[in-house]
């Protein structure tokens, strides 16, 4: 498996990863032979990048926080919202609480993989793809933060829903055309107003919701708390989020990962950042890169707790024939990745 830009993707291979639509349900499956009607499409959609099968990197662990199934019972879950947010049903609620319950499970069971970004996004997947990762990366987080199971379950919950202010177009429209005094039409005061009504739905889970954009020193959204006055769910989902858009805004995970350095004890919290540092893959699998030596390779291994040293396969072409050779960035400590390939 390797990352490429749709660009560069040809018609004749596969895919290997599936593309998602917006309500969970699979648009193109892993093993799907792209056609250029194909690719056109996916340029159509909104897509930049996909995950391509490749038989010299078939070995490649393709480790994941969450199962497939239960990612797109997340996604089902998050674009049927309206009669949980309403109030008038708890049977959605009821649906989304298993959900939480089998998502804290599987990321409890795999909290030793480094997490990443690997789903393809659309324009129309994007929001709710956006709401599934941070709260999977929030949960990672919690639970090296050893929060109490109660506790996650909070945070997974506020985490899926911390941007439901955004669902209805009319909100995001109001958002950009406020003012300074306009604090009140913030998409974050619209979620909590919504899910503190939700039959089931915690009040510290609305309250995530509500102060997921503050920031310790004051100068966040909609309220302008200060470090203190901003719970540690709230910290963790900031943080998620924050990762999470950045990779949305094409910004790499590595440069994302030290722009969040740069914003530790300002705009997030520093112990919150410590554990997420520890917690996500700077150069995930398949990730193609280029070495300070000028060699060139793809991400194949991580290491837990060093994210930031990867094991690296090389490629040498020799004619029309490849050879490898395996590097790993823990041992070789004077070699450096000076160039990812998006």
């Amino acid at each position: 498996m390797r990352y490429t830009p749709l660009e560069h993707a040809g018609s004749g291979e596969k895919l290997a990863r599936d593309i998602f639509a917006v309500d969970g349900r699979v648009l193109l499956s892993k093993g799907v032979t792209l056609t250029i009607g194909l690719i056109s499409k996916l340029r159509d959609m909104g897509v930049t990048g996909v995950y391509m099968e490749d038989s010299r990197f078939a070995d490649i662990p393709q480790e994941e926080l969450v199962s497939e199934t239960t990612k797109r019972n997340v996604m089902e879950i998050l674009a049927a919202s309206g009669p949980l947010l309403s109030g008038s049903t708890i049977q959605e609620f009821r649906g989304l609480s298993e959900t939480v319950e089998n998502l804290i499970d599987e990321i409890t069971a795999n909290k030793d993989v480094l997490a990443s970004i690997t789903d393809i996004r659309s324009a129309d997947n994007e929001l709710f793809l956006h709401m599934l990762n941070v709260a999977m990366i929030s949960v990672l987080i919690g639970i090296h933060m050893k929060l109490e199971r109660e506790k996650l379950k909070e945070l997974a919950v506020g985490a899926l829903l911390h941007d439901v202010g955004k669902v209805e177009p009319s909100c995001l429209a109001a958002e950009r055309d406020k003012d300074t005094a306009g604090k009140q039409t913030h998409h974050a005061w619209k979620g909590f107003h919504l899910l503190r009504k939700a039959a089931g739905v915690s009040t510290l889970s609305a309250h995530v919701a509500l102060a997921h954009h503050e920031h310790p020193d004051g100068s966040g959204m909609p309220r302008g708390l200060f470090s203190k006055d901003i719970h540690l769910l709230a910290k963790i989902v900031a943080c998620a989020n924050m990762f999470d858009r950045l990779h949305t805004s094409g910004v790499l995970p590595h440069t994302a990962c030290e722009q969040m350095m740069a914003l530790s004890g300002s705009h997030l919290d520093h112990a919150v950042v410590w554990r997420f540092m520890r917690a996500v893959a700077f150069y995930p699998n398949g990730t193609q890169v280029r070495l300070s030596t000028g060699a060139t390779g793809i991400i194949i291994r991580q290491h837990a707790g060093l994210p930031q040293r990867p094991v690296i396969r090389l490629l040498e072409k020799s004619g029309s024939d490849f050879s490898y050779s395996e590097i790993d960035l823990a041992e070789e400590t004077t070699l450096f990745i000076e160039k990812v390939f998006a």
